[in-house]
């Protein structure tokens, strides 16, 4: 794997056809290998990848593919993660907030109610330990799934700020649209994953 400290020590800029191939072939190292080794330890320092390298590092990798790609794919679970590491009380308040009109999400995401700050920390450990040791496409679509719920969540709350902050309400609605957005992708790539077509 190629480490972002080489990257930066290289002549010149990156190109973006490098950068590309450098994010392709580093997802799919990781993936595949840790798939192939069948090691719970791996597993566990993969999940563990944003607290060990951090988040800029994993973003300098895979932030800048496209949404239908592997590394676009890891990009979006890792952050979807260390968001929930980061503020598990708002992301708490989204999803209850969000929850009861998402049914179907709910039993997708697979989230207990009411789920405590452990229970969304375990829930996005467990998403991302399925990309390395489980069915891909089935983690995938959980954390859609919980981005839908979140979603819903954050269009209650931006509903319920309109009249005292109507400023943090647009912030709130806008962040509502972008989880829709990414939960479709997530779809997207899972669709991929079992078509054999997600590099």
């Amino acid at each position: 794997m190629l480490d972002p400290r080489d990257v930066e020590n290289l002549p010149g800029s990156l190109d973006p056809a490098r950068r590309d191939e450098v994010a392709h072939t580093t997802a799919r190292a990781v993936v595949h290998a840790a798939r192939a080794a069948e090691d719970p330890d791996v597993v566990a320092r993969l999940v563990r990848l944003v607290e060990d390298e951090g988040l800029d590092v994993v973003a300098e990798l895979w932030s800048d593919a496209a949404p239908a790609t592997l590394p676009g794919a890891l990009w979006r679970l890792y952050a979807l993660r260390e968001w929930v590491r980061r503020d598990p009380r708002t992301v708490g308040l989204r999803y209850r907030l969000g929850v009861d009109a998402a049914p179907v999400h709910e039993v997708v995401a697979g989230v207990p109610r009411p789920p405590t700050p452990s229970d969304l920390r375990e829930l996005a450990d467990t998403v991302l330990s399925g990309v390395y040791s489980g069915d891909l496409a089935v983690a995938l679509e959980r954390a859609a799934a919980f981005c839908r719920i979140l979603a819903t969540g954050a269009a209650y709350d931006a509903d319920a700020r309109e009249v005292a902050d109507p400023g943090a309400a647009a912030r709130m609605t806008r962040g509502a649209a972008d989880l829709v957005g990414t939960a479709a992708e997530l779809e997207h790539a899972a669709a991929l994953w079992r078509n054999d077509a997600l590099d």
